[in-house]
C-alpha cells in the first residue's frame, strides 16, 4: 500500500513512538501512574508531561501557555466556545470543527469569503464589533496558506482576538506570532492521535468546557496520558529539527506529483499553499470508480474528517467551483516518509485508472 493521505494522518515518527514507551509500562513498572497523583511515581509522570509541553511551546510564540486538549477539535472549541464571543468572523473555507462550533455559539457570524486561488484577503473588512476572527493558516483541502498575520493585525484593529487554526502548518511553517490563541494536533506532525493542544496568549481568558478536577490549568479537566503527551512533544522537537528538510523533500515531491500527472487541473494557488498537498481535478472523472480502481494507492476526494456528511466539499465550492468539477476532485498527500518511486508508482496507476475511464 502507499500511502498518500498526509492531510488525514501522518505516520508516527520512530522517535515519537520510542518516546511514549516509557509511559505504556504494565504493573512491572510504574510508567502508567497518574501524573497528577502526589507520590513519586506521579511527580515523574507529571514531570515528563511538562517536558513535552516545552518542546510542543517551540513551536509556538513566546507570551502563552500550552492547554493539551484530546484534539485539534476540542481546542478549537475550547477556544470559540470558551471566549464566549457575541461576533464571529470565520474564513469561508475553514474547518468544520470552526464553522460548526461557530454556528453553534450562538454569537453572531460573519464569514469571510475567499477568492479563486483559495485565499482571504490580507486586509479583508472585519465589523468592528467583531469579538473573535478565526482563519486557519493551512487549508485542509487544498493546501493555501492564508496571509494570518495580516489578519491578525486586521483584527487587533478592531478590538477582536484572532484565533488560527495550524493543525496542517504546525511543524511545517512558522506559527503567526499575531495569534491570540492557535490550535495543534499531534497526529498532523508526526505524533499520535488522541492528542492536540490549544496555545492561549497570556491574559486571554476562558471558560472551561470540561469540568471536574481542573487538572489542565483549570482549563481542562480529566486525567492527561503521559504516553500521548511525550509522543506529541518528540513529534514537535523533530519537526522544529528537520523543518527545512522535510519542506525540501516535499518541494521535490510536488514537482516529481506535478510532471507525472500533466493535464490535471489544480485547485487552489500553486505558490501559496503547503506543498505536501495536492488537490486535483480531471474533468468528466468517476472519482469514486477511480479509489475503487486504484486500491492500492490510499488518496482523498475529500477531507476525512467530513467523508461521512455526504455534502459536496464546502472548500472547493467556496473558490467557484461546479458539483461536476467538485466531484472529479482528489487529494494526494506526502511528507517526510513518501520516497519518490512511490509518488512515481502512485501516478501512473492514477493515470492509467483515468485513462481506462476515457478522461
Amino acid at each position: 500500500m502507499i500511502y498518500l493521505d498526509y492531510q488525514a494522518t501522518t505516520p508516527l515518527a520512530p522517535e515519537a513512538r520510542e518516546a511514549m514507551l516509557a509511559w505504556l509500562g504494565g504493573p512491572e513498572g510504574t510508567g502508567f501512574a497518574n501524573p497528577h497523583s502526589p507520590h513519586r511515581p506521579g511527580r515523574a509522570a507529571a514531570a515528563a508531561i511538562e517536558v513535552a509541553r516545552e518542546q510542543v511551546a517551540a513551536l509556538l510564540p513566546p507570551g502563552g501557555r500550552v492547554i493539551f486538549t484530546g484534539s485539534a477539535t476540542e481546542a478549537l472549541n475550547l477556544a470559540i466556545l470558551g471566549l464566549k464571543p457575541r461576533r464571529i468572523a470565520v474564513s469561508a473555507i475553514e474547518h468544520a470543527a470552526v464553522l460548526d462550533t461557530a454556528r453553534a455559539s450562538g454569537a453572531e457570524l460573519d464569514v469571510i469569503d475567499v477568492d479563486g486561488e483559495g485565499l482571504v484577503a490580507g486586509d479583508a473588512a472585519i465589523v468592528p464589533e467583531t469579538d473573535l476572527v478565526a482563519v486557519m493558516q493551512v487549508n485542509n483541502e487544498i493546501g493555501t496558506i492564508q496571509p494570518v498575520e495580516a489578519l491578525a493585525e486586521a483584527a487587533h484593529r478592531v478590538g477582536a482576538l484572532f484565533l488560527c487554526d495550524a493543525v496542517q502548518g504546525a511543524g511545517k511553517l512558522e506559527t503567526p506570532s499575531g495569534a491570540d490563541m492557535i490550535a495543534l494536533s499531534a497526529h498532523k506532525l508526526y505524533g499520535p492521535k488522541g492528542i492536540g493542544a490549544l496555545w492561549v496568549r497570556d491574559g486571554v481568558d476562558l471558560t472551561p468546557l470540561i469540568r471536574g478536577g481542573g487538572q489542565e490549568q483549570g482549563l481542562r479537566s480529566g486525567t492527561l496520558s503521559p504516553a500521548l503527551c511525550a509522543g506529541f512533544g518528540a513529534a514537535a522537537a523533530l519537526a522544529l529539527k528537520l523543518q527545512s528538510q522535510d519542506a525540501a523533500h516535499v518541494e521535490a515531491l510536488w514537482q516529481q506529483a506535478r510532471e507525472a500527472l500533466p493535464g490535471w487541473l489544480l485547485n487552489g494557488s500553486a505558490s501559496q499553499r503547503w506543498h505536501g498537498n495536492l488537490n486535483v481535478r480531471r474533468p468528466g472523472l468517476d472519482v469514486a470508480r477511480l479509489m475503487s480502481d486504484v486500491r492500492n494507492v490510499a488518496f482523498s476526494a475529500g477531507s476525512a474528517c467530513a467523508s461521512g456528511s455526504g455534502r459536496p466539499s464546502h472548500v472547493l465550492r467556496a473558490i467557484g467551483l461546479a458539483d461536476p468539477d467538485i466531484k472529479s476532485s482528489v487529494r494526494i498527500g506526502f511528507g517526510r516518509y513518501t520516497r519518490p518511486d512511490e509518488v512515481g508508482d502512485a501516478c501512473a496507476l492514477i493515470r492509467a485508472a483515468a485513462a481506462a475511464q476515457g478522461v
